[in-house]
Formats: structure tokens, C-alpha cells, sequence
């Protein structure tokens, strides 16, 4: 079954466990920006708790396209994620495996966060060794053909996971913590079991990928 989905930041487990759940990837470009969502956002452990990761945008994206919305080079947030993810994550089990790759993208000078975006989700996917359908909207249709599973502002990080059906708890070890945190950022699974990451996400998908 297909899936049309807005992009995220460096998504959440519970986005790819989503992805990982259907046949094709529509990724949303047509969509109006919507704030406070995890289009420029996403969570990482650390030391003293989850910290949110903010992409700043330009104060010009009122009802623009999110493939039009553009990056605020002007705060320096490459600096600012790098050095938390690098707190983070550096004593991780797999952080050497990976971090060269993902901080070439996040230095990247991209100018629209959608591109940004699509890089990551790349990021994560040539991780897991994955390889799905992606596509792009090419109109923004407010309700999809009939074949088409609607995502669209659905994992949101106004609300629990756990009050959707998308994804699983499986829990894994994290650097910090002794109560684990649930579906952060990707990456924190990424740097902390490497080749086993595909593994878990299939454990955590809702779906029939195991039987």
C-alpha cells in the first residue's frame, strides 16, 4: 500500500517504522508549512535529558510551501546541533560509524528545509541498508486516491505515540539514562546499535514485516 507523508527532521522511530510498513513512499511537498512539528524538529538524549533540536526558519514561510520554506543560515544551528549531537552521542557504541555522514549533510548550506530533510531521511535509510519507493507529490490533493494511506500531520510531537498505532515500544541501550526514552530521533537508535537499528524498527513496526 502506498503512504502519503509530510517530511521530517531527522524523524522519530515511529515515522520509519511507518515507512518500513508500506510498499511506497509519496513524500508531501505541495503541503502548507505547519510549526511546532517535527518538520524542523526532533529529540535526542542526553546527558541531562531529551533535548529538542530546532531547524530555525525565515520569518517568510507564512502559508508557504514546505518546499519552499527556507533555512535561517543566520543562527549558526549547525553549530548548535552538532555540538549536542556530539555530546550526545560520542561515546555511543557506533558513533564513529556514522557521524562523519551525517555532519557532512547537517554543514551542508541548504536553503530550503525540504531538501534538508530529504537528505536525512536518505541518511537514515542507506543506515538501515534499506532501500524503498520514494516519491514526491506533484499537487497537493486534500483527500488522496482511494489506495492511498493519508500520514499527513499525523505522528505529531503534540501528542504520545503511544496514542496511535503506527509503532511498538522496543526498547534498546542508550548511553544515558536509566529510564529508556521512547522514539527520539533515528539517530540516537543509529549510534547506539548500528547494524541492528533495521532489526529493532521492524520489531517496533505494527505491521506483519516478521511473519
Amino acid at each position: 500500500m502506498k503512504v502519503l507523508i509530510d517530511i521530517h527532521f531527522l524523524p522519530c522511530l515511529e515515522y520509519l517504522a511507518v515507512l518500513l510498513n508500506h510498499e511506497e513512499i509519496i513524500l508531501e511537498q505541495h503541503e502548507h508549512y505547519v510549526k511546532q512539528s517535527y518538520r524542523n524538529r526532533c529529540y535526542v538524549n542526553t546527558a541531562n535529558g531529551i533535548l529538542k533540536l530546532v531547524v530555525p526558519v525565515t520569518a517568510k514561510h507564512n502559508k508557504a510551501l514546505i518546499k519552499d520554506v527556507q533555512i535561517d543560515s543566520s543562527s549558526r544551528w549547525q553549530n548548535i546541533h552538532w555540538r549536542a549531537i556530539e555530546s550526545a552521542y560520542s561515546n555511543a557504541a557506533f558513533y564513529d560509524h556514522y557521524h562523519e555522514d551525517l555532519k557532512k549533510i547537517i554543514f551542508t548550506e541548504y536553503e530550503f528545509l525540504y531538501d534538508l530533510n530529504l537528505a536525512l531521511l536518505s541518511f537514515c535509510l542507506k543506515a538501515m541498508k534499506h532501500s524503498m519507493l520514494l516519491t514526491e507529490s506533484t499537487s497537493y490533493e486534500k483527500v488522496p486516491q482511494n489506495n492511498i494511506a493519508d500520514l499527513r500531520s499525523v505522528i505529531s510531537p503534540k501528542s504520545a505515540y503511544s496514542e496511535r498505532s503506527h509503532y511498538k515500544l522496543v526498547p534498546y541501550t542508550q548511553v544515558f539514562g536509566n529510564k529508556f526514552a521512547p522514539n527520539l530521533s533515528f539517530i540516537d537508535l543509529l549510534f547506539c546499535e548500528g547494524p541492528n537499528s533495521m532489526q529493532i524498527l521492524k520489531s517496533s513496526t505494527r505491521g506483519d514485516l516478521n511473519k
